[in-house]
């Protein structure tokens, strides 16, 4: 039925092209995108200039790690600056931060192994404890887990749980553009005959699983790695996490709902998608200038275990019993 309401053509249509955005921009639209663009450009100059500064400081077993997991937020931003601009390439850009994320998952548990000294050096520190895998996000609540021992064949599979996600969520970024060519994937199509609606879910619980073996990881080095900050290294691992994926999913959540009202010359799906990006430019420059701070140190060898006193590189407190 007409009610005599109209609707503007650009809320039904594809995002716009980048052209049409810069024809339309005013003043604070202007100094919006500038701005945002010089913190990405910003962020990804810091981010060269440490990796300089890893190459020359850092020794060799940490050097790569160290760089993936400080390329995750200038990264983000970057591909999220691009996506701002050029709104129809979102998609694309969001797969490739996700992508990227995905690696520096894997990367931040070898580093936290690296930062004890390596494979051989965490077995002899951990030999004399047992983990606890009672902990989020798949096992937070179930307290009854037993306390698994520390070998070669338990650190193989933490490792291999959080390369999983690193493998396989390339495989399926893949696999989404191989179907979106074919016009077979669509982020809005949520019915239950679409194929977003299956691959993204999967892809969550693979994420899920893969943050696992991190948390266990961390939950039982954390002493350990006092010294070396790493509970704000990994409080902004988290924080990346949870704005680029947690933060995202909302608003383009709210967005597909219609709650993110249409403004010509974006749909209300392509607003919230412009939204997502600019927030993520301008978190991802903050958390690069902690993340620097939080890297750039010495990199002496960590102290050896004392076995008098626990708590320097106290794990859990499950000894292993004779």
């Amino acid at each position: 039925m007409d009610n005599g309401t109209t609707i503007d053509p650009s809320c039904l249509q594809k995002p716009p092209l980048a052209i049409d955005i810069i024809l339309k921009l005013d003043i604070f639209g202007i100094v919006l995108y500038s701005v945002l663009t010089f913190m990405a450009a910003v962020s990804m100059l810091v981010f060269m200039e440490e990796c300089v500064y890893i190459y020359r400081k850092v020794p060799n077993n940490k050097k790569s790690v160290m760089i993936w997991v400080n390329g995750a937020a200038p990264v983000i931003g970057t591909m999220s600056c691009v996506g701002m601009w050029i709104p129809r390439a979102t998609m694309f850009t969001d797969m490739t931060s996700a992508c990227y994320f995905a690696v520096v998952v894997f990367k931040f548990l070898i580093l936290m192994v690296e930062e004890v000294g390596g494979d051989e050096a965490f077995l002899k520190r951990a030999g004399r404890y047992k983990l606890k895998i009672s902990t989020g996000p798949c096992c937070c609540c179930c307290l009854c887990l037993p306390h698994v021992e520390i070998t070669r064949r338990t650190l193989f599979l933490l490792k291999l749980g959080s390369f999983q996600f690193a493998v396989l969520k390339i495989v399926f970024t893949i696999l989404s553009i191989v179907l979106w060519t074919n016009g077979t994937f669509d982020l809005s199509d949520l019915t239950i005959t679409g194929t977003a609606i299956w691959i993204n879910p999967f892809v969550g619980i693979l994420t899920i699983i893969a943050l696992w073996p991190v948390a266990i990881t961390f939950i039982h080095l954390r002493v350990t790695l006092r010294t070396l900050k790493i509970i704000p290294k990994y409080a902004m691992y988290q924080l990346v996490l949870i704005l680029s994926q947690l933060q995202s999913a909302i608003i383009n959540i709210l967005a597909l709902n219609g709650t993110i009202a249409c403004t010509p010359p974006f749909s209300s799906i392509s607003r919230g998608y412009m939204m997502s990006q600019q927030l993520l430019v301008l978190e991802m420059f903050i958390i690069t200038l902690v993340t620097r701070l939080l890297y750039r140190r010495q990199y002496d060898p960590l102290p050896d275990e004392q076995r008098e006193i626990n708590e320097n590189t106290k794990m859990v407190a499950v000894h292993v019993s004779a």
